[in-house]
C-alpha cells in the first residue's frame, strides 16, 4: 500500500491542462501496475484461496451478490433461490460463498451470496480478494443496496471493483493494439483525440517497457482506456443495482429511484418485485434458448439447451450437448427467426435466434 501512495499524491497535486496530460497519463499507468502486483502477490507457494470461496460453475449462468454488510444479500438469496444462507442482525454474518440456483424460462442460474465487501478490499482488505476473485467469474453482478444510504455504497463498491479490473456496463474500449519486434510506436485515430497523443501514449507505453507496437484509436479514448488495453486482464461485466428494503420508504421516493438507470427496487424480506428483478436478470445475462427436436417427435419445450448470445451457431449447440457430437454431424434442420423457411437445412456455421428449434442429423 506505501507504494500506492506517491503516485497518488502526485495525482492529486497536478494540475489538469494539456501540458500534464502525458505527465498524468504515466502515473495512472504506475498505478496500474501497482495494484496489478498488489492483487497477484509474487513468490509461489503461500495459502490456498480461502475456505469455501471457489465453488465450481454450474447451470447456464452465474450472478454475483456484490454488496455491504448488512444489505440483505442472504435474505434475497434465500427468497429467490429458496436456499438457506444464514441471516442476523450482525454485520458478516456470511463469511463464505454460499450457492444457490434458480430455474428461470427453463435456464439453470446459479447465484453466489458473496460475503460483505468493505472499503479497501481492493487492496486486500477483510477477505475483499477473495471476494472480487470470485465476482470476476460472475456473468452478471448485482450489487445490493440499502435504500436509506445507497449512493455513498454504490461509489465504493464501484471504485473497489473497478481496481480490480471489473469494469460495469461498459463495452471494451474500440482500441487496436499490436505488440512487434521493431519500427517504434505508431499511432493511427480515426477520430479527433480529446486526450491521447503521441508523447502521452509513448510515456504510458513505456511505463510497461513496450517500444515497439501499432496502435489504432478508433474512439475518443482516454489514457485509462489504454491502459486496460494493454494490462488485457480487464472484464467487462453486466450490472444491476438493487435497491433493497423499500418498505422504508414512500411511494415518492420509489418514483424516483424507478428512474435511476440499470436499478431495480426490492423488498428481499417482503419478496415484493422479484419479478420485474428476474425480468432484468434475464435481458441482462443475454441468453438464447434453443428446443431440440428428435426424428419423428415434437420438440421438447420443457428443458431448452441455453447458450451465451455470442455463441449461437449450430457448432456451439453441438458442443454444449458433447463435443463428440460435431464429429458424427452431417447437417441440421431448423425451425425459428433465424431461417428463410421452415425447416431449413444448415450446415454447422449457421447461428441461431432465441427460441428456434433444431434436429441434428449425423453421418
Amino acid at each position: 500500500l506505501q507504494s500506492l501512495a506517491p503516485p497518488l499524491l502526485q495525482m492529486a497535486r497536478t494540475q489538469k491542462n494539456k501540458a500534464t496530460a502525458h505527465h498524468l497519463g504515466l502515473l495512472k499507468a504506475r498505478l496500474a501496475k501497482l495494484r496489478r502486483e498488489l492483487i497477484t502477490p509474487k513468490g509461489g507457494g503461500g495459502g490456498g484461496p480461502g475456505e469455501g470461496f471457489d465453488v465450481a460453475k454450474t447451470g447456464d449462468a452465474r450472478i454475483g451478490f456484490v454488496g455491504f454488510p448488512s444489505v440483505g444479500k442472504s435474505t434475497l438469496l434465500s427468497n429467490l433461490a429458496g436456499v438457506y444462507s444464514e441471516v442476523a442482525a450482525y454485520e458478516f454474518t456470511t463469511l463464505t460463498t454460499v450457492p444457490g440456483v434458480i430455474r428461470y424460462k427453463g435456464a439453470k442460474i446459479q447465484l453466489l451470496d458473496l460475503p460483505g465487501i468493505i472499503e479497501g478490499a481492493k487492496d486486500g482488505k477483510g477477505r475483499g480478494r477473495q471476494v472480487i476473485a470470485v465476482a470476476r467469474t460472475c456473468n452478471l453482478i448485482l450489487i445490493v443496496l440499502d435504500v436509506l444510504k445507497p449512493l455513498g455504497h454504490k461509489t465504493l463498491i464501484e471504485h473497489e471493483l473497478e481496481g480490480f479490473g471489473i469494469r460495469l456496463n461498459k463495452q471494451p474500449p474500440n482500441i487496436g493494439y499490436k505488440r512487434k519486434d521493431k519500427g517504434g510506436i505508431n499511432l493511427t485515430s480515426t477520430c479527433v483525440q480529446s486526450e491521447l497523443d503521441l508523447e502521452t501514449v509513448k510515456s504510458i507505453l513505456a511505463e510497461y517497457k513496450i517500444h515497439n507496437a501499432d496502435i489504432t484509436l478508433r474512439s475518443d479514448a482516454t489514457a485509462d482506456d489504454l491502459i486496460d488495453v494493454v494490462e488485457g486482464n480487464r472484464v467487462y461485466i453486466p450490472c444491476i443495482y438493487v435497491l433493497n428494503k423499500i418498505d422504508q420508504i414512500s411511494i415518492e421516493e420509489l418514483d424516483i429511484i424507478y428512474k435511476v438507470p440499470h436499478c431495480v427496487p426490492i423488498s428481499a424480506h417482503h419478496r415484493w418485485n422479484f419479478d420485474d428483478l428476474l425480468e432484468k436478470l434475464w435481458d441482462y445475462l443475454k441468453l438464447v434458448r434453443i428446443y431440440t427436436k428428435p426424428k419423428g417427435q415434437l420438440p421438447d419445450y420443457t428443458s431448452p439447451v441455453v447458450l451465451p448470445v455470442e455463441r449461437t451457431s449450430v457448432e456451439d449447440f453441438c458442443l454444449k450437448i458433447h463435443k463428440t457430437l460435431i464429429k458424427e454431424f452431417k447437417y441440421a434442420l431448423v425451425w425459428g427467426s433465424s431461417v428463410k423457411y421452415n425447416p431449413q437445412k444448415v450446415g454447422k456455421d449457421h447461428v441461431m435466434d432465441d427460441e428456434d428449434v433444431i434436429q441434428i442429423v449425423k453421418k
